[in-house]
């Protein structure tokens, strides 16, 4: 079994990584950081090969798969991704574009890639590492939300069709709220709402995944918040999150 992981040097994706090593799985990694990724590669009861990329260009996307197409890859994460915190006519558009393209182009080029193969295969599964912020509208991080949005609907209507046309290939969301990681210190920002271990995500993730889920909420925290969504209108919503988004900066 061979599993390629994006941005698996830390956080979730380093989680996704033990978990599947002590499942047996040899691993491809794909991320910008070589030293942490050869750290990884020693430290990995598996067999790990990497692949140094940066997923914010086209290219290295293109050129990710045609390294490793041959292999016959098992199961996809897509799991690379950050974010940026601020007014929208505030933060920096180069950096923004940056992190679209590593949250959805990236996501949209590599599963499209693989997807075709795993069809033709009649096998195998894709996780992409979408979020809770997926299903909102995002003050003061409005890009990241709506990035989030595309890869979670993107996610469910490639489901959909599977589903239609009888294949046995799988894809899911992860939708996970807050998470222990870098993620926040990356945006600068302080984490307000306590999360979850990145080992609770990327156990969650792949159980949800096998078992045959499209969209997958790993705690009871982020399944309450998700039920209790229905019943407040938008305009409602936004005004909280808001308030929410507004405390990270203030308790930095």
């Amino acid at each position: 079994m061979l599993a390629l992981i994006t941005g698996a040097t830390g956080g979730i994706g380093c989680a996704f990584a033990r978990l599947l090593a002590a499942q047996g799985y040899d691993l491809i990694l794909a991320s910008r950081n070589t030293k942490k990724m050869r750290a990884m590669q020693h430290r990995l009861p598996t067999k790990v090969q990497i692949v140094t990329v940066d997923l914010s260009k086209e290219a290295d996307c293109h050129r990710l798969y045609d390294m490793v197409q041959a292999q016959k890859i098992d199961l996809l994460i897509n799991n690379a991704g950050f974010g940026v915190y601020g007014a929208f006519s505030d933060t920096a558009l180069e950096e923004e574009l940056n992190m679209l393209a590593v949250n959805v182009q990236a996501v949209h080029i590599l599963t499209k890639l693989f997807l075709q193969d795993f069809i033709q295969r009649d096998y195998g599964y894709i996780l992409n590492v979408a979020s809770s912020a997926g299903f909102l509208a995002g003050p003061l991080m409005a890009s990241y939300y709506a990035g989030k949005s595309y890869v979670l609907r993107l996610t469910e209507g490639i489901a959909q069709e599977l589903k239609e046309s009888g294949s046995r290939v799988r894809v899911a969301a992860l939708c996970p709220g807050p998470v222990n990681t870098a993620f926040h210190q990356r945006a600068n920002i302080h984490q307000a709402i306590k999360g979850i271990s990145p080992q609770c995500a990327a156990v969650e993730g792949l159980r949800g995944l096998f078992a045959g889920k499209t969209i997958i909420l790993p705690d009871l925290q982020t399944k309450a918040a998700r039920f209790g969504q229905r019943f407040l209108p938008e305009r409602m919503l936004l005004w909280v999150l808001y308030r929410i988004q507004k405390a990270k900066a203030q308790k930095q």
